[in-house]
């Protein structure tokens, strides 16, 4: 966004003899495309001249997914090629007279090729081929064969380093590490596309930020209330050894034998019946819940009879 736009004229030249180290560390340039020396034809299509030529073969299969148990499509690229030959970007307005080499296009992105030839070729397969194939879980469906050019005359949008190197200009990658285009699109239309896949990437970091944030407070909710429980647990250890010292007697050092099992504090004073167990004080048969059973045996007690102790 912040790349000085310069224009391919007759000022230029001026315009780098005035900048630091006859420099401008990111600019923006238009121009056509024009070769230096030869150009690259075309293997498939007859008049197609270009200075970048790309040859592509890609394998096309249906691989077996053992997982979803179905098939799918699987793309790879079995061999590329790729040739260059030096070009300049020149005004599209005649007379002009200057140019501006281009320095390692392969190092750019957005570099705008045109597919100038794409053909498919379906393989042929016999009965036994299909056979193997499905034990195999691979499926060859054929080679797609493409050929991509920078052509001849292409208007060429270029951000990168703008260097005066004695008398030629140079564009070339930027030293500062910011990315170097070269793109078929104009630069308003490149800031845009830039500016929505910068837009993409922020939105997928606050969902990824609000998803990471939900599973920490779902972590830290889960320790915590792990947290509590322990606390609980111990909180009731320190009761029931506290219930047990209070019990045990201070001449002999015995545990009271009669002690009522639910509150451990109070002396058992009823019999349950029909069971016959002796092993609660009256306070904790009342708190039992309906139906009330034996603590011990959790028979149905069916009628209680006091105890005394004498």
């Amino acid at each position: 966004q912040g790349a000085r736009k310069v224009r391919l004229d007759g000022d230029l030249r001026a315009v780098l003899l005035e900048a630091p180290g006859r420099c401008v560390p990111y600019a923006v340039i238009e121009g056509v495309v024009r070769s230096v020396k030869d150009t690259l034809s075309s293997q498939f299509v007859e008049n197609c001249k270009g200075v970048v030529q790309r040859l592509t073969l890609q394998e096309h299969k249906m691989v077996w997914n053992r997982t979803t148990h179905l098939w799918n499509d699987y793309e790879k690229i079995i061999h590329q090629r790729t040739s260059t030959t030096p070009f300049d970007l020149v005004s599209a307005e005649d007379g002009a007279g200057v140019t501006v080499r281009v320095m390692k296009p392969l190092d750019a992105a957005e570099l705008g090729l045109e597919t100038v030839y794409e053909k498919f070729h379906p393989s042929v397969q016999s009965f036994t081929d299909v056979i193997g194939h499905y034990i195999s879980g691979e499926r060859p469906k054929g080679i797609q064969e493409t050929e991509q050019m920078l052509k001849v005359g292409t208007t060429l949008t270029g951000v990168g380093e703008l260097v005066l190197d004695n008398a030629t200009i140079k564009l070339q990658p930027p030293k500062q590490g910011m990315p170097y285009y070269l793109s078929s699109l104009d630069f308003e239309s490149l800031l845009q596309k830039q500016e929505s896949s910068v837009r993409f990437w922020k939105i997928l970091t606050v969902v990824f930020g609000f998803a990471t944030c939900a599973v920490l407070f779902f972590l830290l909710r889960k320790q915590y209330r792990h947290h509590r429980e322990r606390q609980h647990l111990r909180q009731m250890q320190e009761e029931f050894r506290q219930a047990q010292e209070r019990l045990t007697g201070s001449e002999g050092g015995e545990v009271l034998k009669n002690a009522c099992v639910v509150c451990l504090s109070s002396t058992k004073s009823c019999v349950f019946l029909e069971c016959g167990h002796v092993c609660s004080c009256h306070e904790c048969y009342q708190a039992l819940p309906k139906p009330k059973k034996c603590p011990i045996c959790r028979q149905g007690i069916t009628r209680v009879v006091p105890l005394y102790n004498s």
